[in-house]
């Protein structure tokens, strides 16, 4: 019998467990395409590169609403049965409350570790994926990209204007500023300007124009009556190097292995193939690793904070205030876990304290239920 009730209460938490993350997680994703789609409009991309873009970004906002969601779904199961007697049954038939809290740290510790495989290889190979793809599609200047008597930015570097087009959709009055170091740029003035694909180059056809090139206090000053203007390797303001979340994880243990076990040179010359592993930018690294492998251990903290609800009933007249504050207990655990990332530097001793924050403060509120169940069972 014990077997059917364990089994109907996983049940509950999990179901709720699993409406509410998805639903979250829904209602975010949507928040975000639209910002994406302002962002891939001003950048020229076009719509399929949006849609994928936009899912590749899902799993990472599962990650983000994994603790929350757990949390406040055990929270809620947790309360309905209370509220619906259903927990009576529980202690009517003989289940312990130690023993419920033993069966739901056991399926925390399952929990976590889908929660250390989702942001430690899911995440960082979507993220990646989702880069990758906007690094090598293609720009739809025709349609997007320029805007008549606006000034255009979106290329990095580049400043784009023009009066109109015509109506066989040639740029008018067409001016560029091009910024080359940071002393020296160059301004281009074309009667007439358009696109065109050279293989998978774009290409813009200038036509008699002038260029002028500023270096520190000297002035260039070249006419022509056609140059082409290449745009094969440009990069726009939409990020598309790789970030720190996106290395692999296993890119990002051995980068942290070989910081420790290195000097500067032959760190850096050992690791010059890994995308933004150097000293500079080590601590971010490590704060990466921080935030894939060990914040998941909050998971189990998280899972045992309703649990709290057990240890009185309904008819208790503390019982609202109780529920107040474990739902605050919860949110501070969340925030706190968090914030934390902010104070991991290089792995020393204080780094390490705050690694085992979640370890130790499992322990302790395991053993007040552990003292709190066990007096009540021998009274």
């Amino acid at each position: 019998m014990k077997k059917i009730l364990f089994r109907k209460l996983l049940s509950d938490y999990l179901s709720f467990f699993f409406i509410t993350i998805i639903c979250t997680s829904i209602v975010i994703w949507v928040f975000q395409a639209v910002n994406y789609l302002d962002i891939m409009i001003e950048d020229g991309r076009d719509y399929l590169v949006y849609l994928n873009f936009t899912l590749l970004n899902f799993p990472k906002i599962l990650s983000k609403v994994f603790s929350f969601s757990l949390f406040f779904s055990l929270f809620y199961v947790t309360i309905k049965s209370e509220l619906n007697n259903e927990l009576i049954i529980y202690w009517n038939f003989g289940v312990h409350k130690i023993e419920v809290v033993n069966f739901i740290l056991k399926v925390s510790f399952i929990l976590m570790i889908i929660q250390i495989i989702l942001t430690a290889f899911v995440v960082p190979k979507s993220q990646d994926l989702a880069r990758s793809f906007l690094r090598s599609s293609s720009i739809n200047f025709f349609d997007n990209f320029i805007k008549p008597k606006k000034f255009n930015d979106t290329i990095k570097g580049v400043t784009i204007y023009s009066d109109k087009k015509d109506q066989n959709g040639d740029l008018i009055n067409l001016y560029l500023k091009r910024e080359i170091k940071p002393n020296e740029f160059q301004i281009t003035y074309a009667k007439k300007g358009n696109f065109k694909q050279i293989g998978n180059s774009p290409i813009l056809v200038l036509n008699e124009g002038a260029t002028i090139t500023i270096k520190n206090d000297d002035v260039t000053n070249i006419s022509f009556s056609k140059s082409d203007f290449s745009l094969a390797n440009i990069d726009t303001n939409t990020t598309t190097y790789k970030k720190t979340q996106e290395i692999s994880s296993q890119k990002l243990i051995i980068c942290i292995k070989n910081f420790y076990q290195l000097e500067k040179k032959m760190f850096e010359k050992k690791v010059k193939d890994i995308e933004n592993c150097s000293y500079e930018n080590i601590q971010n690294i490590i704060k990466e690793f921080y935030k894939r492998f060990l914040i998941p251990f909050y998971i189990p903290l998280l899972t045992l904070v309703p649990l709290l609800l057990i240890t009185t009933s309904k008819e208790n007249l503390n019982y609202n205030k109780l529920r107040v504050a474990t739902f605050s207990l919860g949110l501070i655990i969340i925030i706190f876990s968090e914030t934390t990332i902010s104070f991991i530097s290089k792995i020393s001793i204080y780094d390490i304290g705050i690694m085992i924050i979640p370890l130790i403060l499992i322990s302790i509120l395991y053993l007040f239920f552990f003292r709190q169940f066990n007096t009540s069972i021998n009274n």
